[in-house]
């Protein structure tokens, strides 16, 4: 897979509004889901919040996580207080999988605009979007990703990981800060009606 729509997700593309605008919807959407439609908990906010806005300057911080839906991104953000009222240009890149996110044109913009990077499932460590990845690390940005590589909703331990999180923490030019972030519920959240949500409300942790 070659680059989709890389000029998308430029921070000066447009001047900046679609990504502001993309990002503020999401943001709303994320806290109605996470606050309104379902009740959520969040154990150790500070931390990431202070990573977010506090690290050293040129740090980049990578964020892992299990996942257990398909909107994982954005919703589980919406339960923590504040960090989605931040500076868009804090908002977390994700990498995201192409052929559920970037089926078409119109996906494709949204979904760049909204930072996140395509990811070929099987596609090895070294495709050419995770030099994309690589440089965002080096601008010392945020970067999220889910290194189980795809949906997994039993409530075990996490399975087995895929190497891709590894690779981009031991190619990255500057050392990263690691935060793992563990998620329980979303497999039973509660979406609005137009998302053809669940029946019953599920509690995030």
């Amino acid at each position: 897979m070659g680059k989709i729509m890389e000029w998308a997700a430029r921070s000066d593309h447009l001047g900046g509004i679609p990504r502001n605008t993309v990002i503020m919807a999401v943001s709303a959407f994320a806290k109605a889901v996470a606050n309104l439609c379902n009740k959520s908990s969040v154990h150790n906010a500070d931390t990431l919040m202070n990573l977010v806005q506090s690290r050293p300057p040129g740090v980049p911080l990578i964020t892992v996580s299990n996942h257990m839906s398909t909107l994982d991104d954005p919703v589980m953000w919406g339960a923590f207080k504040g960090l989605l009222s931040l500076d868009p240009e804090l908002a977390r890149w994700v990498l995201a999988a192409e052929d559920i996110c970037f089926r078409n044109p119109i996906f494709s913009y949204i979904f760049r605009t909204g930072k996140c990077i395509p990811i070929t499932r099987g596609g090895g460590i070294y495709q050419e979007n995770m030099n994309e990845a690589l440089q965002r690390l080096k601008d010392g940005s945020w970067l999220h990703t889910f290194p189980e590589g795809k949906v997994f909703q039993d409530d075990v331990p996490i399975r087995r990981l895929k190497w891709g999180t590894a690779s981009l923490i031991a190619r990255s030019p500057v050392t990263p800060i690691v935060l793992p972030i563990i998620h329980r519920g979303f497999e039973e959240v509660t979406y609005p009606h137009c998302c053809n949500g669940l029946d019953d409300a599920g509690e995030l942790q």
